[in-house]
């Protein structure tokens, strides 16, 4: 092989590896504003201004959900933005909380994000208004979507693996994977627990090639699985890269912590 053909196999490859073909909130659309009203963004100081880090959402007056790994050594000067479209524009709906309590599941475990739920008492409750409002959240006993079921999620999370992030709301709808396929070696392998659902934009049969993938990415963590309007899961993690076909965004089931959730937010021991 001439050296300028390695050379520029090299290059192939470096493309290959940075670049990943399609693009996943990688993929979706803008969500119409305030469409969502449960959604939150938990933002970071950075200088004088706050940084988007992590997602989640309002379930009752004062209370929102989230996952374990936005915050696992706690909040850390963070604030709860509620009402907001854009990250960056003086929207005259946006509501700024301080974490007064931040609970994390005590049974987290970081090595595969089992258990990755969390729950924050914000400073004060918020205005309801049509651009922050709770929604509801499947408890204990509730049905949860089935394998090709369509669910969705919204975030604010990177739109590409290179980190580049939107500063409008985004959503997309997605399906629900068969859980022993997740649980296969070339997926998820043991990482994968019944605590778990995860989901991926389904090829359709027969599949049009070039196929976009479509999936949540980085800074969604924390965001809601909706099932017929209902939250069902918690954005956790996924693979290396995001849009992965072998590596689909992975949630944590909300209706398997319904003890806990009523004891933390009856300011009770949790069990």
């Amino acid at each position: 092989m001439m050296v300028s053909d390695k050379v520029l196999l090299v290059a192939v490859a470096f493309v290959f590896t940075f670049f990943p073909q399609g693009e996943g909130i990688i993929g979706g659309r803008e969500a119409a504003p305030f469409s969502r009203p449960y959604m939150a963004s938990i933002q970071a100081p950075e200088g004088a201004t706050l940084k988007h880090e992590c997602g989640g959402f309002v379930i009752a007056d004062q209370w929102v959900m989230t996952a374990v790994h936005c915050m696992p050594s706690g909040p850390n000067g963070r604030q709860v933005v509620l009402g907001l479209h854009s990250l960056t524009q003086p929207e005259e709906t946006k509501q700024i909380f301080n974490i007064s309590e931040l609970y994390n599941n005590p049974k987290f475990n970081s090595d595969n994000y089992d258990n990755d739920i969390a729950l924050i008492k914000l400073d004060r409750p918020f205005n309801q208004s049509d651009a922050v409002k709770a929604v509801a959240f499947l408890r204990a006993g509730g049905a949860n979507p089935g394998v090709d079921d369509d669910v969705e999620t919204a975030g604010w999370g990177s739109l590409d693996n290179l980190g580049a992030r939107p500063d409008k709301l985004k959503e997309v709808v997605l399906q629900v994977i068969n859980p022993r396929r997740c649980g296969r070696r070339d997926y998820f392998g043991r990482k994968f627990t019944t605590n778990m659902i995860c989901a991926h934009k389904v090829c359709p049969n027969p599949c049009d090639r070039p196929y976009k993938k479509e999936d949540s990415c980085d800074g969604d963590s924390g965001g809601p699985l909706l099932y017929n309007g209902v939250a069902v899961g918690i954005t956790s993690n996924g693979g290396m890269k995001c849009g992965q076909l072998n590596k689909p965004g992975i949630y944590t089931i909300i209706s398997h912590y319904t003890e806990w959730i009523d004891g933390v937010m009856a300011q009770q021991t949790p069990a």
